[in-house]
């Protein structure tokens, strides 16, 4: 690690600097928060200027430490920090803070603005997500550091608030990096005392630092604006080997403003005219000079990333060495980053159906052992639910602390934590994360699974326990509006296989699914192994929706079913059939896919001029309109379920072939 000697009045210019852009900015935006960047100004230069380890030419280095501001609110502190340490982020930009088009929106968005590593605003999905990327760094490099050569140790480095460590979703993230021992894991938290209702004392009185010893964190406190007490924290969490940390700043949020300083108003409100024209008479700055970068202050951020400069390029080197010029490690390490799917997978997963009738949970068990053998980055875990989810890939390991060459994680009873910690090690690269649970606590992880969607991570869910037909267990386990919620998430993919050939596709899918998350919705209960050689290949699945059993004629109705209820929809299009009306069953896996196929196809298999459509599935009825048009038939359920056997509930709730058929008897006379 390089690391200059600075006289303190070039810190302190520096840090006014980060001060004043961030204040300028939201003044100029006229909407914004400037508290937090006045506040943890001193913390962020010190890490940067002295600890940080980052390419402003390569933002994407494998190596780089991340930084993660989950206290997101505070953006204008992140883009002062980029733009002063030579990102692509001009001046220009700092100017259009929040504006439409700018790469400086009012939250830190990945993908959007370089050098941000994670989209943070919700508070504590930061804290999480930086977990992941513990995790994702302890995995990788127990698989490329070997022979005495060192490929990945980078850090993560975070600044959070009190409201993130309100948040639950710390609290279950806290309690995961403390048990794995997570110690590449360091955290500033901006402990300024104030929330936007006033002083944190009027919700918020425990002993933080009590609560993360307890969670087995090492944890100290400091002055956060003494730049000695800074950097000795900091270089002490360094050289921590068996704890993640946590670094206790007590600082004060609108440092610098005379009359706002430690006030609930500059949390998040710009400073005012008057107030701003105070704040640089306070600070010695220049009044009539908004967005005004000292030159010193250049030439000091330019000769960090000058030394940077000599640490990449030795990195580079190393890595040319040892992975990139060894034929067995350079294809294990593409394996990793590349992710690339083997052109046979998909036959090797059908080759694992054994039965003919086999529960998709099941199905989709055996099949992630064969994808687990052939792809190395794939590995996850559940919430407590393996034996359930049937999500464990046998005979790898279980992570554990001071072992992380296994595929399996138990994220304990975690819904919230085990979804954005997926996200961190989707970040990462390297990994294409899995994480399971029933579908009913999909609620849990809501948060991150809508910010996976907007970062366009590749990161799969295992929902099973799909339906009512979780039988015994009652309402509070049978999931009812939860399809319908999913797929009213832009761009989550959801599938909901109809059977085992059906999930070996959605796997293909889902693994293939590159620039977002997928969910896969699995059943409890065994359904029969639709015959292929008499019905259409799975492999159509890949158009989201797709003709099963078509009618001799052009169809007079048409049926759709997803999952579980398309075995009997089938049953039931047959039996209309018998009778002699012209009916079409097609298979409706995903919604999404279904859209994104050419209004040709759609039509095709859903002419405009059948009206008469009706939808199966044991769920929520309201999504499936779109494409059953205002007066079709929907069979569903708008209540909630029953604690009852399976077979007992398809009775109760319709779903048999025998009603199916009575229902559209009773609507058209067929």
């Amino acid at each position: 690690m390089l690391i200059q000697k600075i006289d303190k009045e070039k810190m302190n210019l520096a840090v006014n600097t980060l001060r004043m852009l961030s204040a300028d900015a939201v003044e100029k935006a006229q909407s914004g928060h400037p508290g937090l960047p006045m506040g943890c100004a001193d913390i962020a230069f010190v890490l940067w200027m002295q600890f940080l380890r980052f390419c402003p030419q390569d933002p994407q280095w494998p190596n780089r430490d991340r930084f993660v501001l989950s206290a997101g609110h505070g953006s204008m502190l992140l883009y002062s920090l980029l733009h002063l340490f030579g990102y692509d982020l001009s001046l220009d930009e700092i100017q259009q803070f929040r504006q439409f088009g700018s790469k400086t929106p009012g939250h830190p968005e990945y993908g959007h603005t370089p050098g941000v590593e994670v989209t943070t605003g919700p508070l504590g999905q930061g804290f999480a997500n930086g977990v992941g990327m513990a995790l994702a760094e302890r995995i990788l490099a127990e698989r490329f550091n070997k022979d005495g050569r060192t490929i990945l140790n980078h850090y993560i480095y975070g600044v959070v608030s009190d409201g993130d460590l309100m948040e639950g979703i710390t609290s279950e993230a806290a309690s995961f990096a403390g048990h794995l021992g997570l110690s590449n894991i360091i955290y500033i938290y901006d402990s300024n005392q104030i929330s936007i209702e006033g002083s944190t004392s009027i919700t918020f009185t425990e002993d933080v630092g009590k609560r993360f010893e307890a969670y087995n964190w090492r944890v100290t406190k400091i002055d956060g604006h003494n730049h000695s007490e800074i950097a000795a924290a900091i270089e002490a969490a360094r050289n921590e080997k068996e704890k993640p940390s946590l670094i206790i700043a007590r600082t004060h949020i609108g440092k610098g403003s005379p009359n706002k300083q430690d006030t609930a108003s500059v949390h998040g409100e710009p400073l005012g005219a008057k107030e701003l024209e105070l704040t640089k008479e306070n600070l010695g700055w220049p009044k009539n000079s908004p967005f005004y970068v000292p030159e010193e202050v250049r030439q000091l951020c330019q000769s960090r990333i000058a030394e940077l400069k000599e640490e990449y390029a030795q990195w580079q080197d190393l890595f040319k060495k040892h992975i990139k010029d060894d034929l067995n490690l350079s294809q294990t390490w593409n394996a990793f980053f590349k992710k690339e799917i083997p052109a046979d997978l998909e036959l090797e997963l059908l080759k694992t159906i054994k039965k003919d009738s086999i529960a998709t949970r099941t199905a989709s068990g055996d099949m992630m052992q064969v994808i687990a053998q052939r792809m190395p980055s794939f590995l996850g875990g559940s919430a407590d639910l393996c034996p359930s989810t049937k999500t464990y890939i046998k005979g790898s390991p279980s992570l554990e602390k001071n072992q992380f060459s296994g595929k399996n994680i138990h994220f304990g009873i975690r819904e919230h934590a085990m979804g954005a910690i997926l996200n961190g090690l989707a970040l990462s690269g390297g990994v294409i994360p899995f994480g399971s649970t029933f579908l009913m606590f999909s609620d849990y992880m809501r948060p991150p699974i809508r910010l996976a969607v907007l970062m366009k991570i590749q990161v799969i869910y295992v929902f099973t326990h799909d339906s009512i037909f979780v039988g015994e267990d009652g309402p509070t386990h049978q999931p009812i509006e939860h399809l319908t919620s999913l797929r009213a998430i832009p761009n989550l993919l959801v599938i909901r296989p109809s059977d085992a050939t059906e999930t070996a596709a959605a796997w293909i899918a889902a693994l293939n699914h590159k620039d977002g998350p997928t969910a896969l919705i699995l059943t409890r209960q065994d359904l029969p192994v639709i015959i292929r050689s008499i019905y259409p290949t799975q492999g159509q699945l890949k158009y989201g929706a797709y003709v099963l059993k078509d009618s001799i004629k052009p169809p007079e109705i048409i049926l759709m079913a997803t999952g579980s209820e398309v075995s009997i929809a089938l049953d039931a299009t047959l039996q209309l059939q018998g009778k002699g009306v012209q009916a079409r069953l097609l298979s409706v896996p995903s919604f999404e896919l279904f859209r994104s196929n050419s209004e040709e196809y759609r039509n095709s298999i859903l002419p405009p001029g059948c009206k008469k459509r009706v939808a199966i599935e044991a769920g929520g009825k309201s999504c499936w309109y779109e494409l059953v048009g205002l007066d079709g038939l929907v069979i569903g359920i708008d209540g909630y379920g029953i604690s009852a056997p399976a077979k007992t509930l398809a009775e109760h709730y319709g779903f048999t072939a025998k009603n199916i058929v009575s229902e559209i008897t009773k609507k058209w006379g067929m």
